[in-house]
Parts: structure tokens; C-alpha cells; sequence
């Protein structure tokens, strides 16, 4: 091995141990996300409504019937889910206590009610994101981990790849009837080579959810360093409380969500912020894709008046907010539907083997040298011995 490949070979070790167990955690908790729409689909019923074909309920009434339910409370989100989906309101109860209140978009009745704080998923993305540390130090540990398995990945791929093109095709292969060392050394190498590129697509995206400045880098590059000005003007409109005049003569959340319908006909899906600070502005985001948050494009409508402040259309948005804004569907897998989220999911399982298989591997050279160097002393001492006898016997 050249001096190059031994200090790869220790930095890779060694990052590994400093890294393994939080990506394991990241990797594991990252596996069972995956597909935690279509486990919630299954066992939970409240997820589904029929389809009655008639027009949904308007916000302003989805948000009475939450507000009788649970008085004093703010909702801060009002979500159209789909056509055979519930509509849901995100109800702030105060003292960082929240409920997700699900109802019938048809009829506006009530079907489900939750405490985030105890959803299976929600604890296990929490677990992903600050393995349950506080967020200000949990993402931290995370990020940092996440970058040094970008580093293990790409030195791993250095120190595997064969010289020789005749070893190639049997390096990418495992080699099933061996002995269990030589699969688990496979298993390391072959199956750490095939989820390489998965992986970094989805450390990437990770860091891009937890540290702007990673979004920000690939919103730029995406962009090819242009600075793009219709994105860069005021991304937040804020109502004007002063100037009151004009007030709107229905519910301006039901305005914006009626001029978001127009706007948006193909959206399945839409998202209503309905920001109960005083400078808040409503806005609207509407989806082409049930529960997928690519291709949007968003409203903001002033919270008095009803006045349309700002249009964010699909079409007109840059590269790089594109990129940005399917972030997420990348990052769990389905962006592309069910095969990639296959695709994320295997990745995340393999990622979360390489820890054990490699400390496995390196548990199995530290025997073996142990044992070789046994064997060298006995065989000197076997040596000296009877040259020590032969000697004496004169």
C-alpha cells in the first residue's frame, strides 16, 4: 500500500469511529422516514376521506370549527391535503403545545385530532434531525457527522477501487459463498460502492434543510452565480397595520384561498399561512402534487384588505429556487414516486450498515495481527530455546 492510500486508510478508520454511531442513528431513523406516508395511510383511517365531488369548505370555516374545539387557540396553518385527503389545521395552543386538527373538506366537521409531539414519525424525524438533543446543538452533531461520512464515503471509494481492470468485475460483485468475513468485507466494499452516489445526494440534501448557508450554495450554483432580482426583492410582504382602509368584506383567508384556486386549477394540494403576527402577510402555496412540495407557487395577499401583494409563479422562479424548493422530495426519495423512494431507502439501509460491517472488519485485522505477532514471538522463542539447549549440551 502506497504512503497516500495508508494515510486514506487512516483517516478513514478514524472518522469512522468518531462518526459511526450518528449515522447509523441518521441513517436507520432516515430508512424508516421513507415511507412514512404510506405506513400513516395504512393504519391510520382519519388520513382518507370519499370524495363527495362537492366544492371544499372555505378556511375561515375550518378555522371556527377549530376554534370551538380548542378556544384561545391560533391557527397559524391550514393545509388542503387533496381530493381523498382531510383538510388539516396546525392549532398553536400556547407554551410550545400543538395540536394537528383534521377535518372533512367537504363538510368542515371534525374527524381526527393529534399532539405532533406524540406521532411515531414526528419523534423518529426529530431523532434524524437532533438526535433528540436540543436543535441548536442536535444539528450541529448531526451536520458535522454528515460531513465527515461524505469524507469516509469518497476515501472508501479511493482506497476500494481496483487497479487492475481484470479484478473490476469481481470486486463489484459479493462473493456469497465465502466465509462470513469475506461477505462482511464485501458487503463493506460492494455495497458502500453502489450507495456512494445516493448517499452524497442525500447528505447534501440533509445539510441543505439544516444550515442556509449549504440551500444558499446550491440555490448560486444552480443559478450559475446570476443574481436573480425578482427573487431577491421582498421575499416576506408585510400588511401595512396602519392603513386599515378598505378592510375586506369576507374572511381574507378565504379570499387568498379562492385567488389561489383560480391562479393554481391543476394544484392538488394547498397550504394556507395564516400568520397571526401584526405585520404577517396570508400566503398561499399550491401544489401540482399531493403531498409532494416541488413545482409551488405561492400567493401572499395582505391580511386587511385582501390586497394581492406578491406572485411567486413556477414558471418564472430561477433554477436554483426550483432545485431549492424540491429539496425535501429528494431528500426522502419521492421525488421521482415510489422507485426512488426505493432507491432512498436502500441507500439509507446500507448507510446505516457500513458502521457495523466496518468495525467488523477492522475488530477481525486487529485479531489476526495480534495472533500473527503471537505466533512470530513463539516461533523466536521456539528458535532461541533450543539453540540455548544444543549450546548446553556440550
Amino acid at each position: 500500500m502506497t504512503p497516500f492510500k495508508k494515510v486514506l486508510l487512516f483517516c478513514h478508520r478514524w472518522l469512522g469511529f468518531i462518526s459511526g454511531l450518528v449515522v447509523f442513528i441518521v441513517s436507520i431513523t432516515g430508512c424508516i422516514f421513507c415511507f412514512q406516508d404510506e405506513i400513516q395511510d395504512a393504519i391510520h383511517h382519519h388520513r382518507t376521506v370519499q370524495n363527495t365531488g362537492k366544492p371544499y369548505v372555505q378556511p375561515s370555516q375550518l378555522i371556527n370549527e377549530v376554534k370551538k374545539a380548542y378556544p384561545g387557540a391560533s391557527s397559524d396553518f391550514i393545509y388542503y391535503y387533496g381530493a381523498e385527503r382531510p383538510a388539516a389545521v396546525y392549532a398553536n395552543l400556547g407554551k410550545d403545545i400543538y395540536e394537528l386538527v383534521y377535518l372533512n373538506p367537504y363538510t368542515g366537521k371534525i374527524t381526527y385530532h393529534e399532539k405532533l409531539q406524540t406521532n411515531f414519525f414526528v419523534i423518529v424525524e426529530y431523532i434524524h434531525l437532533y438526535l433528540l438533543l436540543p436543535p441548536a446543538i442536535g444539528k450541529w452533531v448531526v451536520g458535522v457527522s454528515v460531513i465527515i461520512f461524505m469524507v469516509i464515503m469518497i476515501t472508501g471509494l479511493i482506497l476500494w477501487w481496483p487497479k487492475r481492470k481484470s479484478d473490476r468485475k469481481r470486486s463489484f460483485t459479493i462473493k456469497w459463498g465465502g466465509r462470513w468475513r469475506r461477505i462482511n468485507y464485501d458487503l463493506h466494499n460492494v455495497l458502500g460502492f453502489y450507495a456512494t452516489s445516493i448517499a452524497i445526494i442525500l447528505s447534501i440534501t440533509g445539510l441543505a434543510i439544516a444550515f442556509e448557508p449549504v440551500s444558499k450554495a446550491i440555490y448560486n450554483t444552480a443559478n450559475v452565480g446570476r443574481n436573480i432580482k425578482y427573487e431577491d426583492e421582498v421575499t416576506e410582504p408585510k400588511s401595512d397595520s396602519l392603513k386599515r382602509a378598505g378592510l375586506a368584506n369576507k374572511p381574507v383567508v378565504d379570499i387568498a384561498f379562492a385567488y389561489a384556486r383560480q391562479q393554481s386549477p391543476g394544484a392538488e394540494m394547498f397550504l394556507i399561512h395564516n400568520d397571526p403576527a401584526l405585520s404577517g402577510a396570508i400566503g398561499v402555496g399550491a401544489y401540482p402534487t399531493s403531498m409532494r412540495y416541488a413545482g409551488a407557487s405561492g400567493y401572499e395577499f395582505d391580511k386587511y384588505n385582501g390586497k394581492l401583494l406578491k406572485t411567486y409563479a413556477y414558471d418564472k422562479k430561477s433554477p436554483g429556487l426550483k432545485l431549492n424548493e424540491m429539496n425535501y422530495d429528494i431528500h426522502v426519495g419521492q421525488i421521482g414516486g415510489l422507485t426512488t423512494k426505493i432507491i432512498a431507502f436502500l441507500a439509507s439501509l446500507i448507510c446505516a450498515s457500513l458502521p457495523i460491517t466496518g468495525f467488523i472488519i477492522w475488530l477481525g485485522k486487529r485479531k489476526k495481527s495480534k495472533s500473527k505477532g503471537k505466533k512470530v514471538r513463539d516461533a523466536v522463542h521456539h528458535k532461541t530455546h533450543r539453540r540455548t539447549v544444543q549450546a548446553s549440551s556440550f
